[in-house]
């Protein structure tokens, strides 16, 4: 009898150890699986957002290429379609969806890719666009503005949680085909053979990614060290408002070296962060943790208040550029300006600061300043430039001016060139349009985007 109540026991054992390890095998096999999905989940919303940011890039330099009117520009702004098309491209077939649903986009990136390379090549060649060519463009314009829209449609049902990427795979003929089935491919067929004729052959505001420079042209004054950089940080904030200031060491290898502190406010306890360069003890960088919940300053009133602040603080002969909205605070971005000898206004872009002024009661939460450090000095401004009118020639025809000025700009060569600025609208789109003031080359073209929450370019 204990034989074999021994041999039972062994029996019930035996089947909860078989238990115990299936049940391991399957939560281990889960766990893998799991991870499995997280993994293929997080690559595909990588190649997903890339796509719409490449998407967007797309519909922007056609919008460019649309009112570009110089070979030169011409052909840098349909070589940026080439590249971010092509990209694009690249991210959508890493989608888990058939390559047959998303055939009509494919095909649309793959033609914009094909299309553009080939037109940039006309440009370079000194051959210009013809008419034919532009209404090309425009068209592929407003095919690009339907992709943009459904792909931002998508990418708000996948925020939400509104449809998962299994979902897609097994949806993508309806996710996709509903706006993009327009992209047809009839719609091509006029450019197919321009292919075969070209067959031999991609805020904040304006400017502001700032030269730099070795030189750091305002960066003046003598080296300071971390006492006399604390000094500083009490007469920013009021030393009477700050409870403590805490070091966080000297940025030695930074863009512009400085001294970096935390600094704890004797209200509600806030925070702010503040870097102040070694050399002169400028003010780099200075950004307060404030909740605003309400809104009662208007948008003129935050101007007038950071005007006011930076004059207090050096900066003088600053103007209002661009701004953005969030969260109950405004960001605005300021240029220098200097007269020439003619005493007409010049905006001088590269020398750019950003202010942040809180909405509820209208207290400065920060300001920026590498822009200004890095390109500031007192510029010789030359006069020997070609008028506005002939300037006004090299424009796009369908350009309806809004403003005119002088303004200098800087280049991806890190140097500054003299422009007229031109502000105006081609059918619904705003554009600020740069021409050489010296050479009457197109220089540069950006696209003003106006949302509720403020004005950038791009």
């Amino acid at each position: 009898m204990k034989n074999k109540n021994n041999k039972m026991a062994f029996i019930i054992i035996g089947i909860i150890l078989a238990v115990v390890i299936v049940g391991a095998i399957i939560y281990y096999a889960f766990q893998e699986t799991r991870k499995y999905v997280i993994a293929s989940e997080n690559k595909y919303n990588m190649a997903f957002f890339e796509l719409v940011d490449y998407v967007q890039n797309v519909e922007t330099y056609l919008a460019k290429a649309l009112i570009s009117t110089t070979p030169e520009h011409g052909a840098e702004t349909l070589t940026n379609v080439w590249r971010e098309a092509s990209v694009a491209q690249s991210c959508l077939s890493q989608l888990p969806i058939n390559s047959h649903e998303l055939e009509n986009t494919s095909r649309f990136l793959n033609q914009v890719s094909d299309y553009s390379y080939s037109l940039s090549r006309k440009n370079i060649s000194g051959q210009g666009l013809s008419q034919e060519d532009l209404k090309n463009i425009k068209e592929l314009h407003t095919y690009s503005l339907e992709l943009e829209n459904t792909l931002n449609q998508l990418s708000t049902d996948l925020n939400n949680g509104r449809i998962k990427w299994g979902e897609l795979k097994d949806e993508g003929t309806k996710a996709f085909a509903t706006q993009v089935s327009s992209i047809t491919k009839d719609s091509f067929s006029n450019l197919e053979e321009n292919f075969h004729e070209y067959s031999g052959l991609i805020y904040d505001g304006a400017f502001s990614e700032h030269i730099t420079s070795s030189e750091k042209k305002g960066l003046t004054g003598e080296d300071i060290d971390e006492e006399k950089a604390k000094e500083i940080v009490k007469t920013f904030y009021g030393e009477e408002k700050i409870k403590n200031i805490d070091s966080n060491g000297f940025s030695e290898n930074a863009e512009i070296p400085s001294f970096d502190f935390n600094v704890k406010m004797k209200e509600n306890d806030n925070t702010a962060t503040i870097s102040i360069s070694k050399k002169g003890g400028h003010v780099i960088f200075a950004n307060y943790n404030k909740t605003v919940s309400t809104e009662i300053i208007s948008q003129e009133k935050a101007n007038e208040i950071a005007k006011d602040f930076l004059d207090k603080h050096g900066y003088t002969n600053m103007k209002e550029t661009y701004y953005l909205k969030q969260n109950g605070i405004v960001t605005i971005n300021y240029a220098y300006t200097q007269n020439n000898t003619n005493n007409q206004q010049v905006t001088i872009y590269p020398d750019l600061i950003k202010v942040k002024v809180a909405l509820d009661d209208g207290s400065v939460l920060g300001i920026e300043t590498s822009g200004y450090l890095n390109s500031h000095t007192t510029r010789e401004i030359s006069t020997d430039i070609i008028s506005k009118e002939k300037a006004k020639d090299v424009l796009n025809k369908d350009l309806q001016i809004e403003s005119e000025n002088l303004a200098i700009i800087p280049t991806k060569w890190n140097t500054e060139v003299l422009c007229w600025e031109f502000k105006g609208k081609v059918e619904d789109n705003e554009f600020l349009v740069y021409i050489n003031a010296k050479t009457g080359k197109e220089e540069d073209i950006l696209i003003i985007v106006n949302t509720p929450d403020g004005t950038l370019t791009h």
